[in-house]
């Protein structure tokens, strides 16, 4: 890890340990005055244990150590402690300490879109942002290859030790794409306490080969400037074994101890030459000492810290070895993880900090050695907001080639990236990634133009002449990942954070099959709050993927992209229908008030004819814009008939619904078609309008895209709703106007078959979809 120039000396510890004890006072205080407010009947929460051990851990990484161009993930109990900082260097104002966990306040949590002091990483869910920072690094490196080198930065995390119980860390850790990156760096608090407990054998030891394994570069930072100089002398060592030797919980459960009570329970089982030892240690001397551990040292904090700069080769981790509750009277309490501080105990904690209620939220004095040091680091790492995001010149069209041959979603998708490869201004800025599904998620077209990334140029040994050029190097446009689901989301989120965190816009572009984009959930919806813009295509999907069985047919994920905040989901069925979808989901990931876009796409080949026709009827600009905003008639009724029945559909099941569609006008039935082609957007645009009439206590609601595509006279009809996903996924929209709906899904789980014996299991072919029309009219008028 290179160190980037700083404009200050390291400053002496008496500073710091100044600039420490206002910290953990100011942290302490903000979860106190956030306790002693209402929260509607419920526990306000907080975590003064869990931040009191952080405090030396970050007053050394933010007054010694971290530039500006640095950027660090914060553990999330610990957001008292950055707050606490950000205000003591000037970029919090003084009114947000006493608003904490309220609206319009602080977030519980570091909130990179809510909190007004937060610019790098939100760290909510706990794993995630412990490993952020790699994927950040990654593509900071990946920008350095493609728009010249980058400024020097490091991107360090701090990460609580129960926090590495979480899988997701692992499979970053492990990750080969993420290897090499000597700007790295985890600072893992190890206070040995998770929420319930003291953990029992916490064997960091075992942790530590873990990271060593996977090719990281391990510090540990245990035991502190004290203790080291007493293990230094003669019978030392009996020490040094004697505290090892001891369980995590007997170790704990001193730390409530002092003066001759602690020397009796210490030595319990010492040694004759251990007692010896320590007889010339007096009573008040032994408390500090024995609690003496190497996150509370600030200078081998700080060394810690250097020697992991000098690992440029590798990322690095620290092991610093805590007490939750440093500093506090609920020091190493087994129970502390969400204990609060007694009224008597703030009044103690405040006097000691030489501090009154008139001058407890003051900062430090400017004119002081410690206040002048912050308003210094304040000057130089405080956040400033980014500029607009330029905007992305891509062509309503992108194939600009319409055909009626039979194609598939997943097949034109290829196609769409092979064209935004002749786009130079496009073409530089996107880059693609998979978990190891490339090929079978259709990247190989673009993989073939633009290469596979890796920091190093690798030997292909295989040649050239395959079907797929796969020769890596630091020009490739594709980042190739291990099978994790998890990794891809997380890529992708900091990819589609390049322009706010490196000054350089991408367009990330991710693939998946699409039943697994469950798998990467939880990282999907930390990167969406985190406030990134990206595409991730999720392709095979449905029971149409008929041979490969129930556990690669995903159901319920139109229903997640639907209610996911920050992401747009579009089922389109036909291929240049894509091709808009996708040329105007590019364009708003530079808009102010833009989002990601996620892609429900199949590999089923179907007749674009129908498509063709409708653009011929209504006219381009006419089904153009009706795409884009969530559907339009695809098919109209034939003739006029007294019973009507709309079909609201999408995706591959298209050719049976309208074979369906024909059935059903030979009974008599006039039927419209619908191509849903984004159920979310117009079902955002009609709850927009419902919250609107709501604020304004009016009956009407705006105008709305679904009065657009569904004329007057056919507002009261039933409608059929059929998509290879769970039934109920596009029940909403007989809410909107009040018609009954008849849904028609997929609401077990599937097997492996034919397409048409699946499509029969679920009520999905043309007789069968006849008889649902058949029925919901009876039941319908």
């Amino acid at each position: 890890m290179t160190q980037p120039d700083r404009s200050i000396a390291p400053p002496d510890l008496d500073v710091l340990r100044a600039i420490e004890r206002r910290i953990l006072w100011l942290a302490v205080r903000m979860i106190d005055q956030a306790n002693r407010s209402d929260s509607g009947g419920i526990k306000t929460g907080g975590h003064q244990a869990s931040s009191a051990s952080m405090v030396s851990i970050m007053t050394a990484l933010w007054f010694s150590h971290i530039g500006g161009e640095d950027k660090v993930a914060v553990k999330p109990h610990a957001s008292p402690v950055y707050h606490a900082i950000k205000y003591l260097t000037g970029e919090l104002d003084r009114s947000y300490l006493t608003r904490l966990r309220r609206k319009d306040g602080l977030q519980a949590y570091p909130s990179r879109t809510k909190d007004p002091d937060v610019a790098d990483f939100s760290t909510g869910s706990v794993g995630l942002g412990a490993v952020a920072p790699l994927f950040s690094a990654a593509t900071r490196r990946y920008l350095s290859h493609h728009f010249g080198e980058r400024p020097l930065a490091r991107f360090i995390a701090t990460v609580g030790d129960a926090e590495l119980d979480e899988g997701n860390v692992w499979e970053a850790i492990a990750e080969p794409a993420l290897q090499g990156l000597g700007n790295v760096m985890l600072i893992i608090d190890l206070n040995r306490q998770s929420l319930d407990r003291v953990v029992p054998g916490i064997q960091a030891s075992r942790l530590q080969r873990f990271f060593g394994d996977a090719g990281w570069h391990v510090v540990e930072a245990k035991y502190g400037n004290r203790l080291q100089q007493a293990f230094a002398r003669p019978g030392g060592e009996d020490l040094r074994r004697h505290i090892d030797d001891m369980s995590n919980e007997e170790y704990q459960s001193l730390f409530a101890s002092e003066g001759a009570d602690l020397r009796k329970r210490f030595l319990a089982n010492a040694s004759r030459e251990l007692r010896s030892f320590m007889d010339d240690v007096a009573d008040e001397d032994l408390a500090p000492l024995v609690g003496d551990l190497g996150g509370h040292d600030l200078d081998l904090l700080i060394r810690s810290y250097r020697e992991c700069d000098a690992a440029t080769d590798r990322p690095s981790v620290v092991f610093a070895y805590t007490v939750k509750g440093w500093g506090l009277p609920i020091a190493g309490d087994p129970m502390n993880h969400s204990a609060l501080l007694s009224a008597d105990q703030i009044d103690t904690l405040r006097a000691r900090a030489g501090l009154t209620r008139d001058t407890e939220w003051d900062r430090l004095a400017p004119d002081s050695p410690e206040g002048t040091l912050c308003n210094i680091v304040g000057g130089e790492i405080n956040n400033l907001p980014p500029p607009p995001r330029p905007e992305i010149p891509v062509e309503p069209e992108i194939t600009q080639h319409s055909s009626a041959a039979p194609t598939s979603t997943q097949e034109q998708f290829g196609r769409i990236l092979v064209a935004l490869g002749r786009n130079s201004e496009v073409a530089d800025r996107l880059v693609t990634a998979s978990p190891d599904v490339a090929t079978s998620t259709n990247l190989g077209g673009w993989i073939n133009k633009m290469g596979v990334y890796s920091p190093v140029e690798r030997t292909d040994y295989f040649g050239g002449d395959r079907l797929l050029r796969w020769q890596p190097g630091p020009d490739g446009h594709h980042i190739e990942l291990g099978i994790s689901e998890m990794n891809l989301f997380l890529l992708l989120g900091q990819l589609g954070l390049a322009h706010e965190h490196h000054g350089e816009m991408l367009v990330p572009i991710g693939t998946v099959y699409d039943p697994f984009v469950l798998r990467g959930l939880d990282a999907l919806i930390y990167s969406l709050y985190n406030g990134s813009r990206f595409v991730v295509a999720g392709t095979p999907s449905g029971i149409t993927l008929a041979p490969e069985g129930g556990a690669h047919q995903s159901s319920i994920t139109p229903s997640v992209g639907l209610e996911l905040p920050g992401i747009e989901a579009c089922e389109p069925t036909y291929g240049r229908a894509l091709d808009w979808l996708l040329a105007d989901g590019i364009r708003r990931l530079s808009d102010a008030e833009g989002t990601s876009l996620y892609l429900r796409l199949s590999t089923r080949p179907i007749d674009q004819t129908p498509f063709e026709s409708a653009v011929d009827r209504r006219g381009l600009g006419s089904i153009h814009s009706d795409v884009l905003a969530g559907g339009y008639r695809l098919r109209e009724p034939a003739a006029s008939s007294p019973v009507g029945l709309m079909i609201a559909a999408t995706g591959p099941l298209m050719p049976e619904v309208l074979a369906a569609a024909n059935g059903l006008e030979e009974e008599g039935i006039a039927t419209t078609v619908l191509d849903i082609t984004s159920q979310d957007r117009m079902f955002h645009e009609w709850r927009r309008s419902l919250a609107e009439a709501s604020r304004n206590r009016s009956g009407a609601v705006g105008s709305l895209h679904l009065e657009r595509i569904l004329e007057p006279k056919e507002r009261h009809l039933p409608i059929l709703t059929v998509q290879d996903a769970s039934s109920h996924a596009m029940s909403w929209l007989g809410s909107v106007f009040g018609q009954p709906v008849f849904p028609i899904g997929v609401d077990r789980f599937g097997e492996s078959g034919t397409i048409d014996e699946l499509y029969e299991s679920f009520g999905m072919l043309p007789d069968q979809i006849v008889n649902a029309g058949i029925a919901a009219t009876n039941l319908g008028i």
